[in-house]
Formats: structure tokens, C-alpha cells, sequence
């Protein structure tokens, strides 16, 4: 606590702090944070019956439209320090992947292991992950729909092709 009685807070400005029982997705939700940077945190009990344990807690991130971006340090790092929005490469996904940051007018695209950012300009050249899948030549041959990759020597014109380079990271690192 400070010494005006507020919390100390590592991940930003709170704009809200709410007690919920049971969120719509049907999680039991003991803490949820929102923060101005633009995402929710939020502390879990999660069953572990199937797990063969405990109940245990879980702390998670997600957008104010309630999809998942990760942990909270994460979506800190994402939001509040480098400004950018996280959103899901495709509505079928469960976590966020890709996000625009308005400031530096770039799409990023990430997982756990790596993060880039792509903007009008951006050149797809050899060995970049942008220009291999992440699934393997058997697997694309039989499902040739999943290789988002893109052929060298692509260039960003615009901010919805620099879009398209961050969906093709996100896949190959993901």
C-alpha cells in the first residue's frame, strides 16, 4: 500500500477493480483487474480434478472483449510499454497472436518465443520466418490451406498487407 492508502500496482493505471463469482465463459473468477493500457487481468480458481490435483489459481490476461493474450506480464509488456492492441490472427483462434500498435503503425505478430513487427515497407527475405510455415512439407501436403507463409521478396504496401506479414509470423513461430 501507498502511504494515500492505494495499492501498488506493477501493470498500470487501474481504471477498475471488480469481485466476480462466475465470468460467462463459466471460470470462477476471484479477481478482475482493468487496466487503461487496455486488457483485463484476471485471478482464476481453476478445478484440478482433471489434472489429478488440487484446485489451483491462475492468473490470466485477456482484451476488454475477453480474449486471451497470455500472462499478465505479457500483456504488460505488449500493451502498456510497447502500445500495441492484441486481437486473434483468426476469429476461430483461442489467444491472441497479432496486434497493431497505432503510435508506430505496425502490426506485430508473436507467441511465446518470439515477437516482430512488420509496417509499410517491410520486405519478406530469405530465411525469415515470415517466408516458412511452422507445420511440415507432409503436413502441407495434405492440407495446403494452412501455409499462411509468403514468398520472398514480398513487400508491405499497405497496413493491411504489413497485417498479413504479422498472421504469417504468428503461424511460423507459433
Amino acid at each position: 500500500m501507498s502511504a494515500a492508502g492505494r495499492p501498488q500496482l506493477l501493470l498500470g493505471k487501474v481504471l477498475e477493480r471488480r469481485q466476480v463469482t462466475v465470468d460467462e465463459k463459466g471460470f470462477k473468477v476471484l479477481r478482475q483487474t482493468h487496466f487503461k493500457a487496455g486488457y483485463i487481468t484476471e485471478t482464476r480458481l481453476m478445478n484440478g480434478e482433471p489434472f489429478g490435483g488440487k484446485d489451483f489459481k491462475m492468473k490470466v490476461a485477456l482484451t476488454p472483449e475477453g480474449d486471451y493474450i497470455g500472462e499478465p506480464r505479457f500483456a504488460y509488456r505488449l500493451c502498456k510499454r510497447r502500445g500495441i492492441k492484441p486481437e486473434k490472427a483468426d476469429p476461430t483462434d483461442n489467444v491472441c497472436s497479432i496486434g497493431f500498435c497505432e503510435a508506430e503503425q505496425k502490426w506485430y505478430g508473436w507467441s511465446h518465443r518470439a515477437l516482430c513487427g512488420f509496417g509499410i515497407g517491410s520486405i519478406v527475405k530469405e530465411g525469415d520466418c515470415t517466408a516458412s510455415s511452422g507445420w511440415t512439407e507432409e503436413y502441407l501436403s495434405l492440407h495446403p490451406e494452412c501455409d499462411l507463409s509468403l514468398p520472398v521478396g514480398y513487400t508491405a504496401t499497405t497496413l493491411a498487407e504489413a497485417k498479413r506479414m504479422a498472421i504469417a509470423f504468428a503461424d511460423s513461430v507459433g
